[in-house]
């Protein structure tokens, strides 16, 4: 049996402990052979050493909620002990669920499975925007959607909005058939398959049908401001500096934003610089603003992707 004292300094205990310490009441049941205690703007634990562990996990992360929100839920708690405990009482291990970043409708997870795909779902819990720059292949939409449906299924945000730069890589958009619709949503078709990972079929139309996840080319975003959403910009590199400058700042109140890309596949023309160059170069320093870098090493596509990665690399080192 161990004993440890948490002091509570980040948050107000009130709204973190719930009413009687309601929420204190519904973490214990997840772990009927831990004793929680509530002190004043502090906590006593007893138990076993894994379930004290887990416990505070649970706490740091409802403290971030708390932070975030100014408040938390029912179902905040919920989806938390969904991550952090495995709803029988047992404690998970660390290596299970402490990179879980959101449950699938078939039962499973979408874990955060390289240090810095880890370090991206950290770093999108505590800067409103981030940046995600590396090589194809290495989960950063994938990583970045995921982090985006978990801040909606906590009521983080009300909403999720998902776009891309609808630049021509070797097709002229007029010659491809149907309308303007059936024309851009190739360009968006990865976002559409992460969703579809991740929410029913049934719930995503329903999401899309009332605006709650909407996938637009980054154009559509001009004039509008995004209060309470969760935002995406994939593919970035092909964003202009202009254009990235209107995404960045279409962000409202409560809204956060996680931008994707590969400098390595510009498909800008020569002449156009891209706005996530220039984003890097004048953004870097700013308060607020994070910045992870991928390399091959977070590769999770076929074994020769980073070989050809790297092929390239070294290519391109030899011109320079």
């Amino acid at each position: 049996m161990t004993e440890k004292r948490i002091l509570i300094e980040k948050a107000e205990p009130l709204l973190l402990f719930g009413f009687n310490d309601v929420y204190l009441r519904r973490i214990e049941q997840a772990f009927p052979n831990t004793l929680i205690t509530a002190r004043g703007d502090q906590v006593l634990l007893r138990g076993e050493q894994a379930s004290i562990e887990a416990v505070e996990r649970i706490l740091d992360e409802l403290i971030l909620l708390v932070n975030r929100n100014g408040h938390l839920t029912e179902n905040d708690i919920d989806t938390v002990l969904a991550l952090f405990g495995s709803g029988d009482g047992a404690p998970p291990t660390v290596a299970d669920t402490h990179h879980t970043v959101v449950f699938t409708p078939s039962g499973g997870s979408v874990r955060a499975k390289t240090p810095n795909q880890i370090r991206l779902v950290e770093s999108a819990r505590t800067h409103d925007i981030v940046f995600a720059i590396g090589p194809a292949g290495t989960g950063k939409t994938y990583t970045a959607v995921a982090i985006a449906v978990a801040a909606l299924k906590s009521k983080q945000v009300k909403r999720i909005v998902l776009c891309r730069p609808a630049v021509e890589a070797g097709e002229r958009l007029g010659f491809l058939p149907g309308d303007f619709r059936e024309k851009i949503d190739p360009y968006l078709r990865p976002l559409y398959d992460a969703l579809e990972d991740m929410l029913s079929r049934e719930k995503l139309n329903s999401f899309m049908e009332q605006n709650v996840v909407e996938i637009v080319p980054l154009a559509y975003m001009r004039g509008r401001t995004l209060n309470s959403a969760f935002v995406i910009l994939d593919e970035a590199q092909n964003a202009t500096a202009l254009q990235m400058k209107m995404f960045l700042t279409r962000l409202g109140a409560a809204s956060r934003a996680i931008i994707t890309g590969d400098l390595t596949q510009t498909d800008l023309p020569s002449r156009e610089m891209s706005g996530l160059v220039q984003a890097r170069d004048i953004l870097e320093e700013v308060d607020g603003i994070d910045f992870v870098y991928f390399d091959e090493g977070d590769v999770i596509r076929h074994r020769l992707v980073k070989d050809i990665i790297k092929a390239y690399e070294r290519y391109h080192a030899g011109d320079a």
